[in-house]
């Protein structure tokens, strides 16, 4: 049942914070992904940045693993909400559904907790909530990149997601990788099915029903990567340090890190409890607390 209206003078932000982390461990181990640090920040806090500069926003998060971690930070950083998913996780489209059902109203755009990007967020909700608001118009909107190892997208002529690769519609079509950046409308959140676990799922059924959502091609070559891996992280590492106009071969040292004397360091990540000998020299490195990862400089950067 749906709790009392909250009013829509507000654009409501989920960012999804609920993942396992498996492919970082044993870095996340003890913290969960989208509180790593990248330089100066987590991507939770940077994810939070980004999206007030689109203006007056309720921010929301949903938690899992290490969920009181995320709940705390969720705190610090002033959410409205981080709504935990316990026992069971709720996956793409749970987590929407659930916020439309506790009455929350404005429409819903949706970013990831562990994507370092660097997106026009403002113009994107602007233009979806502008196609939405036309006669028989998209009520769903998704930020898509170019991303060639991936591009499971095919986007139709009219503009609109006209299937998945591998999971359903058509096959032809201009390429895609969706972004993990998402835009909402209430009329679509209500049409959300109760239970529903695959936001994919989701598309499919809106596609049936000749209400395909929209894909958003504006901003293919923006800056955008998955820190999911050591790989990903090194690279969201090193666009950071260039988003602040430092030397990307820089070493990256977590506060609280001792380091013995005549160690050298360069273009590594140090985290909390790594091990290093004294005169040691580290390069090209993520270094913690039971771990070593050799990871080159990303060419990109």
């Amino acid at each position: 049942m749906e709790n009392s209206l909250v009013n829509n003078d507000s654009l409501n932000v989920l960012i999804l914070a609920a993942g396992l982390g498996t492919r970082l461990r044993p870095l996340t181990n003890d913290v969960p992904k989208p509180l790593v640090p990248v330089v100066d920040a987590s991507i939770l806090d940077l994810q939070a940045r980004k999206a007030r500069a689109i203006g007056n926003v309720r921010l929301h998060a949903n938690a899992h693993y290490l969920a009181e971690q995320v709940v705390s930070a969720g705190g610090t950083l002033g959410f409205e909400k981080v709504w935990v998913e316990l026992p069971d996780i709720l996956g793409t489209a749970g987590p929407l559904k659930r916020i439309y059902n506790e009455g929350y109203r404005g429409g819903l755009l949706i970013m990831n907790g562990d994507a370092y990007c660097d997106f026009d967020l403002k113009a994107f909700v602007e233009n979806a909530q502008a196609l939405a608001a036309q006669p028989n118009g998209p009520q769903v909107a998704l930020l898509a990149v170019d991303f060639p190892k991936v591009n499971t997208f095919r986007v139709g002529a009219d503009g609109r997601l006209a299937g998945v690769v591998g999971r359903f519609g058509a096959t032809e079509g201009a390429p895609a990788t969706f972004s993990g950046v998402s835009w909402y409308s209430d009329e679509a959140l209500s049409r959300i099915r109760d239970g529903e676990f695959d936001i994919r799922e989701f598309w499919k059924q809106e596609i049936a029903a000749g209400r395909a959502p929209f894909i958003d091609m504006s901003q293919l070559h923006a800056t955008w990567i998955d820190m999911g891996s050591p790989e990903g992280l090194m690279a969201a590492v090193e666009a950071r340090l260039k988003e602040l106009g430092r030397d990307v071969n820089e070493a990256v040292v977590e506060p609280g890190v001792e380091l013995p004397a005549g160690v050298k360091i360069r273009h590594s990540v140090i985290y909390v409890g790594a091990e290093i000998a004294e005169g040691e020299t580290i390069e090209n490195e993520i270094r913690g607390k039971g771990f070593k990862w050799n990871v080159p400089p990303t060419p990109v950067y």
